[in-house]
């Protein structure tokens, strides 16, 4: 799988890869298309690590700071497959944590 390119979720959110180096990491941009922040969405910063596989599903993790509109960082994990009609697709899981005012309030931090 190679992650350099633009990728598109089913929400319209657009992830730019801008090169995988031989280790694999890499970064890029992330233009959400949902958000609950009072400011206008605006794209972001994305840095990560690919497992380089021979069989080319590889699993990848990806960190997104949301820095330029938002108080907030997400995570990403995944992996690329090879889907039935023979282009590559991507499966991922994240997780996103709020800035909150005090400890008291991390259990409602991140979802």
């Amino acid at each position: 799988c190679n992650l350099t390119g633009l990728w598109k979720n089913d929400l319209g959110s657009k992830m730019r890869v801008l090169k995988v180096s031989n280790d694999g990491t890499f970064s890029g941009e992330y233009h959400t298309a949902v958000s609950n922040a009072k400011n206008p969405i605006q794209p972001s910063p994305l840095i990560g690590s690919q497992h380089l596989d021979e069989d080319g599903q590889c699993t990848f993790g990806f960190t997104v700071n949301w820095k330029k509109f938002s108080d907030s960082t997400a995570v990403f994990v995944g992996q690329c497959f090879n889907g039935d009609d023979g282009k590559e697709v991507l499966h991922t899981s994240w997780l996103l944590r709020e800035k909150v005012d005090s400890e008291r309030d991390d259990w409602k931090a991140t979802r």
